[in-house]
């Protein structure tokens, strides 16, 4: 039988909202001398909490455990029940480089990160000139993974070039948009591997100064941020070779405002200013924070950087597409079967992200969401393109930081825009015109649309004013906000008339345009809806009145015969329904 070497529990945020936290301690109290410990995110969110047996012959997964002695024992006993096998379409598929780690060593332990080739880059480099770091990461291909994509070697080189005294590098760890968590997971689960290519970079263009934007949000990723700092600071490794002194390491917690994301706004919250954008130029590598020359790197690339100088540039530059190298990490969330995070390289198509890794069903999807709020929605037919900066761009989307959100056919694409530029129109840090009124009165037309009083001109209107709200706006918070409208019209304009001529939502999302309607037939009594209804919508005759109904949904998710349904207005008419 094999003998159990340690034990391990997915503890990252994902573990945590799952019930990690009790599974731990119910290891830890049945375990005897066994060591267990907390580690990071492996990626599959969807079956978390996840433990990891590491025995003699390999390591055994467990998923959705539960927390409680009799599951750990079980555990214990390596039994059968609840193991996990990752998806083989899915593990074919993934190209883990920058994620290795991750779900995989003690997060804060720098001992654990060295035994598994940590800082062996950062040990590289000091045999290395500063120019010759640059240039291998030119050669690599590597792009910003913020979403922006432009060459960091080239960014880099920009502030290499600055001889000045003092010089600031700035990771930007502000992720803000809806459904994407692929920073925040890195930091969680590798605090150790961000940190050395920060502590690379610096040496690369003799910054002096590193500061850390990170969303206050993200209460554990500071957490193992700040001890990584510590335990780097105590082993002397904040002290390049070369230099005389340390180099200043510190967090500024944000509060939170979509636009600071953008380089420019996270330099003016860094100083203690309101975060807004200013024109440019000077760009932050000219004049920067307090005027020095400053570069920004989202904490995926830096993630990149140790990785890329372990296995060479030229190994990684292998990787991906001509114009878009390396791998990238997406947060997978929306209708499919396995959200999470993935690592793969980039030039796979679409298709293979969502049906292949994400498990969503073919058929079932009607589009999917990429970069975030601000990007665009790609239609299923669409699916075959490629996932790389430059080709989600020729079909009105971008790839962003990172996060894909996959849409299932029941959902409104017009409430979808609606739902985006609600988020978007309330970011705006208004202190340009085009974003601050632009994006409000489209988000006031959407409104319209979906409460069916839209008319066709306010179709034409959406089409007009998007593009010069591109052109016009001072960041990429508003040069970015009118892609969900835009390409929902491009390849949803059915629906979008559906609702301005006919005044139906063909999903039956939008809620003054649908009414329920309670089959009698199917009714058992229960008398559920009635309880759970909020608006007091439901007679004790079991008559729905859409009069005062929210079309919360509450009913339909509690009726436990599928009594209950949306239809068209009108439809839903306050009788028994039969």
């Amino acid at each position: 039988m094999s003998q159990i070497k340690r034990i391990k529990v997915g503890v990252a945020s994902c573990g945590l909202a799952a019930g990690a936290g009790e599974v731990l301690e119910a290891l830890k109290r049945n375990a005897g001398d066994l060591p267990v410990v907390g580690v990071g995110c492996i990626g599959h969110c969807y079956a978390e909490p996840i433990v990891e047996v590491e025995t003699d012959e390999g390591s055994v997964f467990y998923s959705s455990v539960k927390g409680g002695d009799e599951a750990a024992k079980e555990i214990l006993a390596l039994t059968e029940k609840g193991r996990f096998e990752i998806p083989k379409q899915r593990a074919e598929k993934e190209a883990l480089y920058v994620t290795r780690l991750a779900g995989r060593i003690v997060p804060c332990d720098m001992e654990e990160y060295k035994a598994n080739g940590g800082f062996e880059a950062l040990k590289k480099v000091g045999s290395m000139k500063p120019s010759e770091v640059v240039d291998a990461i030119k050669q690599s291909g590597l792009r910003g993974r913020g979403g922006g994509g432009f060459p960091t070697g080239m960014k880099w080189s920009f502030l290499a070039a600055k001889q000045v005294p003092e010089k600031v590098l700035i990771m930007n760890a502000d992720e803000g948009d809806p459904g994407a968590f692929m920073d925040r997971s890195m930091m969680e689960s590798v605090p150790f591997q961000v940190l050395e290519g920060m502590l690379i970079g610096a040496y690369a263009t003799g910054a002096t100064k590193l500061f850390i934007y990170c969303r206050a949000e993200y209460p554990l990723a500071i957490k193992h941020l700040k001890i990584a700092i510590k335990a780097i600071q105590e082993a002397g490794l904040d002290k390049l070779p070369g230099r005389e002194k340390a180099l200043e390491i510190k967090i500024k917690e944000g509060a939170g405002a979509f636009v600071c994301g953008e380089e420019t706004s996270m330099i003016a919250s860094l100083e203690g200013k309101r975060g807004t954008p200013r024109f440019r130029p000077p760009f932050p590598t000219d004049s920067g924070w307090n005027g020095l020359p400053t570069a920004i790197n989202n904490v995926e690339t830096f993630a990149n950087i140790a990785p890329i100088l372990n296995m060479g540039a030229e190994k990684f530059a292998s990787i991906g597409t001509e114009k878009s190298k390396g791998t990238k990490i997406f947060a997978l969330a929306g209708d499919l079967r396995y959200p999470g995070l993935t690592e793969v390289p980039m030039g796979v198509t679409l298709a293979e992200i969502v049906y292949d890794i994400g498990g969503a069903e073919r058929g079932s999807v009607k589009a999917v969401q990429t970069g975030g709020p601000s990007g665009g929605c790609i239609p299923a037919d669409k699916f075959d393109v490629k996932v790389d900066y430059d080709s989600l761009k020729e079909l009105g989307a971008i790839m962003g930081s990172g996060g894909l959100i996959v849409i299932g056919n029941n959902r409104c694409m017009v409430e979808t825009a609606r739902y985006f530029l609600s988020f978007t129109h309330r970011e705006s840090c208004g202190k340009c015109t085009f974003c601050r009124v632009g994006t409000m009165r489209m988000y006031e037309t959407l409104e319209r649309i979906t409460a069916g009083n839209g008319t066709e001109e306010d179709i034409a209107f959406l089409e007009d004013l998007g593009p010069k709200i591109r052109k016009g706006a001072l960041c990429g918070l508003g040069q970015t906000a009118p892609n969900p409208a835009l390409s929902t019209i491009r390849y949803f304009r059915n629906e979008y008339e559906a609702h301005v001529r006919d005044k139906v939502c063909p999903s039956l999302v939008c809620p003054t345009l649908v009414d329920l309607q309670l089959d009698q037939s199917k009714c058992v009594k229960c008398k559920l809806c009635i309880r759970t209804c909020p608006a007091s919508a439901i007679s004790e005759g079991f008559v729905i009145d859409n009069a005062k109904c929210l079309k919360c949904n509450s009913c339909l998710e509690i009726c436990p015969k599928k009594a209950i349904r949306r239809v068209p207005r009108g439809e839903g008419f306050n009788s028994n329904n039969q």
